[in-house]
């Protein structure tokens, strides 16, 4: 029977804890260790102070098998996480003459190293090195007193590359059985509704097992066997997902993907259709979105940005009358916007955003009311929101962006779009 790990997370860096930056490390981690099937019970954040973090590694062994770092790798004085792991686990830190020549080649590139640079390439002794190829501060891996230990940098573009890299191949390798995990990605019901309906077999499940997690604007249902082989472990999984999309029905947007407009695209190239976007609160930020994608412009002609009055008149031809009865924020000119946009680029189908982000309304409506347009050729489609007052800018840009593509997903699908 497969060994449960179950794993404590330790950032260390004073900055964390006085919020000039946010600690995504912990996050990432968490996901993909989830992906593994691997327990992550506790989540640490501790200073740049060694007697602090030696104190919160000591409570870290007592009650996980799995310690991973992030930060204190690097050159500075106050970069002390290899010491004192090293120390707290008896390894001396050792020369990696690899890693030191890996540090001499990098100035190559032009960025000049210092003398304590090198400190980098000291690293316990007996361990498995994470050479960085994405910075110059290595990580490493070892197993010690019955527990493995897994340091990786602190900067995000470096940690999170490094852990997929090698983090997940060394963590896979504790057990003979294999990890198998699909997430079904859901828009247009949260994740405690999700929850409810699968509560009870959840509850019972044991091999395979599911677990929903809410992420920005939308969830996901993670479904994860353990078996002796990939196949073994797909086929425990088939009946489950399709029970799953069955129940759930059409508000599951795909499997293994990362967001609805990943969606979009695949139907887009299926259809070979093209769209154009007319933004107001969202500012372009469906275009930037979309345009993220490889191969984007296939099928996204461009896009309007029609913040004011004026632009919707002159850009987009929604009538001058309309907007002064109306105000901008209504269905009739979530639809012109659309219609405008479509014809004026002359694209197959065209989505549109007007509303209010925030913090101000407009005398008429409450922040976060956003209306959505979809115009396909001989018909055009509003759907009204209304995401709370309480909701930041930035959630109801996004939000109203994932209802722009989740029509556009609708229409291309056959389902309803409203």
């Amino acid at each position: 029977m497969k060994r449960v790990f179950d794993t404590e997370i330790l950032c260390v860096g004073t900055e964390l804890l006085l919020g000039h930056i946010t600690n995504t490390d912990a996050r990432d981690i968490s996901e993909l260790l989830s992906k593994i099937g691997i327990n992550v019970k506790y989540h640490t954040v501790v200073g740049d102070n060694p007697e602090r973090l030696r104190a919160c590694v000591e409570v870290a062994k007592s009650r996980a098998d799995i310690l991973i770092t992030t930060g204190g790798l690097g050159p500075t004085c106050d970069d002390l996480t290899k010491q004192v792991l090293a120390d707290c686990f008896g390894l001396p830190l050792v020369l990696n003459e690899a890693e030191e020549q890996g540090l001499y080649e990098y100035i190559k590139t032009g960025r000049g190293l210092t003398p304590n640079t090198h400190r980098q390439a000291l690293l316990p002794e007996g361990c498995t090195v994470f050479h960085n190829l994405w910075g110059t501060a290595p990580g490493c891996a070892f197993e010690a007193e019955g527990k493995h230990v897994l340091m990786l940098p602190g900067p995000p573009k470096e940690c999170i590359p490094m852990f997929e890299h090698y983090g997940v191949p060394y963590l896979k390798k504790l057990s003979d059985e294999l990890i198998v995990s699909h997430a079904v990605r859901i828009f247009g019901m949260g994740e405690s509704r999700v929850d409810d309906l699968f509560a009870d077999e959840m509850n019972r499940m044991v091999n395979p097992t599911m677990a929903p997690y809410a992420k920005e604007c939308d969830c996901l249902l993670q479904i994860t066997a353990k078996a002796g082989s990939e196949a073994e472990a797909e086929a425990m999984i088939a009946p489950v997902m399709a029970h799953v999309k069955e129940r759930l029905g059409d508000v599951v947007y795909g499997v293994d993907i990362e967001c609805v407009e990943e969606a979009v695209m695949a139907l887009l190239k299926e259809r070979n259709l093209t769209f154009a976007a007319a933004e107001s609160c969202t500012g372009g930020d469906i275009a930037r979105r979309f345009t993220e994608l490889p191969g984007a412009s296939l099928y996204f002609k461009g896009g309007v940005v029609s913040y004011v009055n004026e632009v919707k008149e002159a850009m987009l031809g929604v009538d001058h009358a309309l907007l002064e009865e109306k105000t901008a924020v209504c269905r009739e000119v979530a639809a012109a916007m659309a219609e405008g946009v479509r014809e004026r680029l002359k694209t197959d189908m065209a989505v549109s955003v007007t509303g209010l982000a925030g913090p101000d309304g407009d005398g008429v409506h409450e922040v976060g009311t956003v209306f959505i347009g979809l115009a396909v050729e001989g018909q055009t489609y509003v759907r009204e929101t209304h995401m709370g007052t309480f909701r930041t800018r930035s959630f109801i840009r996004r939000m109203a962006g994932n209802h722009a593509f989740d029509m556009l997903r609708r229409y291309m699908s056959g389902l309803p779009v409203k």
